[in-house]
């Protein structure tokens, strides 16, 4: 008979595909031990399957496992194996921070299964019931935004479960999202933020202008980081970087920048632009390390010295002058004229997404109103 290639080819590598045959291959060998057959009608022999099933939802896990073991002599897939499974699937679409992220949460949802409840082991006994008790458990010891992301990941990975016939459905994606409300560092003052510049002119160079990149450029901390010497192109006056919501962003650098710049064009390109102790040299470490570097940087240099609590960190410089540059755009303008040229310098991805992030930091404040109230 001819082969059976299912959605193999659907991967690029063989390794995926023989991953994904082997479940194929599970699943054949256990229909053909149950007495189906390619050549013959089974509409009866799915029947009794489908009648023994119903049975056995209502037996104990255990007393159904040995039986199911005993019939068919291939156990269901564990539950780690299953999202194991799952997580190979989908890493080639992941960065290393977003995978880490998945292992770390299914490590926790697997170990609270096995301390809560041990006689659960294999993926066809997870359903809604038991992934919604481990989300209340995540709400009670932490917050509604972390429950959220597990029932994000979890019910991406169980998705796939479902597109390769491992589990008949995805039940996590009608498990209902809980309202939360994000945490954003607050604007600075203009005095706050001029007294913090001038403080570091003598304290700390190189970490002033890492913060002028997040200020003038309005990159992210994480996006400062990922910079390397060749992506700066101080001819053309252009930056360009991988950003959250783009591959390879371009940016202008402004004069305002460029000014405060060492020379680079002796570096090697492939070196980092910024390192713990100088502009351009060698660091090798994970861009998320690099990212809490700076933090903990800018936490000791400058945030516990100026007794700044935490609303505010270096993500609030952004904030800042993103707020100082709309502010001095709508005065010569309707808001949305400054809005649209606003956006051709911040990079967000649409006027939507910008004009809630304005809403967010409080950008927009509408003028004096007391003559309306008296």
């Amino acid at each position: 008979m001819q082969n059976v290639y299912g959605k193999a080819n659907k991967y690029t590598t063989k390794e995926d595909r023989l991953f994904i045959l082997t479940v194929y291959k599970r699943s054949l060998l256990k229909l053909l031990k149950e007495g189906f057959n390619p050549f013959a009608d089974n509409t009866a022999l799915l029947a009794k399957r489908n009648a023994k099933v119903k049975r056995s939802n209502a037996k104990p896990s255990s007393e159904v496992d040995t039986e199911k073991d005993q019939a068919t002599g291939v156990p269901a897939m564990s539950i780690k194996e299953a999202f194991n499974f799952g997580l190979k699937l989908k890493e080639k679409l992941l960065s290393k921070t977003t995978k880490r992220a998945y292992e770390n949460r299914i490590k926790n949802f697997i170990k609270w299964v096995e301390d809560v409840h041990p006689e659960i082991h294999t993926i066809d006994k997870v359903d809604r019931k038991l992934v919604t008790q481990f989300l209340n458990h995540v709400l009670d010891n932490t917050s509604a935004r972390n429950r959220n992301n597990f029932r994000v990941d979890l019910s991406s990975l169980i998705q796939v479960l479902e597109d390769n016939d491992i589990v008949a459905t995805n039940f996590v994606k009608r498990i209902p999202v809980l309202k939360s409300i994000p945490q954003r560092n607050k604007t600075y003052s203009k005095e706050k933020q001029e007294e913090i510049y001038k403080y570091l002119e003598k304290e700390d160079t190189l970490l002033l202008l890492y913060i002028k990149f997040i200020s003038y450029n309005f990159l992210r901390p994480i996006e400062v980081c990922r910079l390397k010497v060749g992506d700066i192109d101080l001819k053309n006056k252009v930056i360009k970087f991988k950003a959250k919501n783009s591959p390879l962003k371009t940016k202008i650098i402004p004069d305002l920048l460029i000014n405060d710049l060492p020379d680079l064009s002796t570096m090697n390109k492939s070196l980092c632009l910024f390192t713990p102790d100088q502009i351009g040299g060698k660091w090798e470490t994970d861009v998320d390390n690099k990212r809490d570097y700076f933090s903990k940087r800018f936490k000791k240099v400058v945030k516990d010295p100026f007794g700044l609590g935490k609303d505010y960190g270096l993500y609030s410089f952004r904030h800042t002058y993103i707020t100082k540059l709309y502010r001095a755009l709508v005065k010569g303008s309707s808001p949305f004229e400054a809005k649209s040229k606003l956006m051709l310098i911040t990079g967000h991805s649409s006027m939507s997404a910008l004009q809630k992030y304005l809403r967010d930091i409080d950008a927009e404040l509408p003028e004096d109103y007391s003559e309306h109230i008296k």
